[in-house]
Parts: C-alpha cells; structure tokens; sequence
C-alpha cells in the first residue's frame, strides 16, 4: 500500500543507520555515480557532509576542477549508493545535483558553500590549494606544503554539491525488507513522498 507524505519518510532511515553505523569511520562514505559525456557511467567515493539545513538534501564537497563538474554540468542527474556493514542496510538515492562555485549568482547559495567551506577540518580545505586534478604528476617529489589562514574563506577551487532527491531504494539485507520512495511537486509546490514496499 503507497501514502503519500511531505517529509521525506526515508531521511530517519539514514539518520538511524548513521547512528547504528556511527562506530565506523567509512559509514560517512559513499559512491556517487553520475553521466559521463561520453554516455558512459562514472563513479567515486565522496563523503558525506550533512542534510542541508531543514531538508532532505545531501551536500557534498568537492573541487570544481574534478571531472565530476564537467559531467555534472553535461548532465546533472547522479545516484548515490551508500552501504552500511554494520546494519546492513544499502540505500540508493537518486536525484538532481546542484553545482554551487564561488560564481554563482544566488547569495543564499554562496552562503551556503562558505558554511560548508568553514565546517570541513583544515587540512580538508588544504587539499583545494594542490595540482589540478587528473593531470599527470610532473614530479618525483611529494606535492609542496600549503598553508591556509584558518579565517580566510573559500578558495576558489572549492565547490558544494547539493542533490536533491526524487527516489530512493531502501534495503534491509538482515530483515529482507525493501522499500522504494518516490516524490513529486504537490499543488502547493511541496515536495510529497509515497512510499511503496516491493519484493527484494
């Protein structure tokens, strides 16, 4: 039987598996798959960086030098597929990326990725001061030191994630329960969830 709901009913899965699962370091990792622009499937693990404030979107950081951009903005639809060990229990979500650089016009959004930017550790934000990413390393020696001032905010190398999900598929390997969530634009321009258990 499908109901129909404005909150996401999946999000206090996660929440709950990322509690169960919060005595392993890698229950913050995921793979995030997306379209490459040759047609092709492109996939990596990225991490976790929270829901964005009272929603259901996951934010991810990462360089807006990375081949992920160019696919993104080729095609910005991606899967996440998230395993925990522990419970058991995979969950793929699939939805709508949003680029956020430091050129976006949008001041809310530029908030946003300099609220991300402030809550990664340093040296997380050290890693945006390196070579461009996927060229050939030119050298035998170990990539220089960086140094970055705690206060200054975000380089320009740094960019936020933002997807937005329309599906999601549960799975329960311990107690063989599957659930698939799906959503749309309700007349009121909320987004409303239905739920529907299916075979695994």
């Amino acid at each position: 039987m499908a109901m129909g709901t404005v909150t996401a009913p999946w999000k206090q899965l996660l929440l709950n598996a990322l509690e169960s699962n919060a005595n392993l370091k890698h229950s913050s990792f995921f793979q995030l798959a997306t379209i490459g622009s040759n047609g092709r499937p492109s996939n990596r693990t990225v991490v976790f960086r929270g829901f964005q404030e009272n929603s259901d979107k996951i934010q991810i950081n990462t360089d807006c030098r990375s081949r992920k951009i160019e696919e993104l903005k080729h095609c910005p639809f991606a899967e996440i597929c998230w395993y925990f060990t522990d419970s058991w229990e995979q969950f793929r979500i699939n939805g709508r990326i949003d680029v956020i650089d430091g050129s976006n016009s949008d001041p809310m959004k530029l908030e946003q990725r300099e609220k991300a930017w402030f809550a990664s550790s340093l040296k997380s934000r050290l890693q945006y001061l390196g070579p461009l990413p996927d060229l050939p390393c030119l050298s035998e020696q170990p990539s220089q030191e960086f140094s970055l001032d705690p206060s200054t905010g975000p380089v320009d190398a740094f960019c936020l994630l933002v997807l937005d999900p329309d599906q999601v598929d549960y799975l329960n390997l311990k107690s063989s329960e599957r659930l698939t969530f799906t959503s749309r634009q309700s007349v009121n321009e909320e987004k409303c969830w239905t739920s529907k258990r299916i075979n695994p």
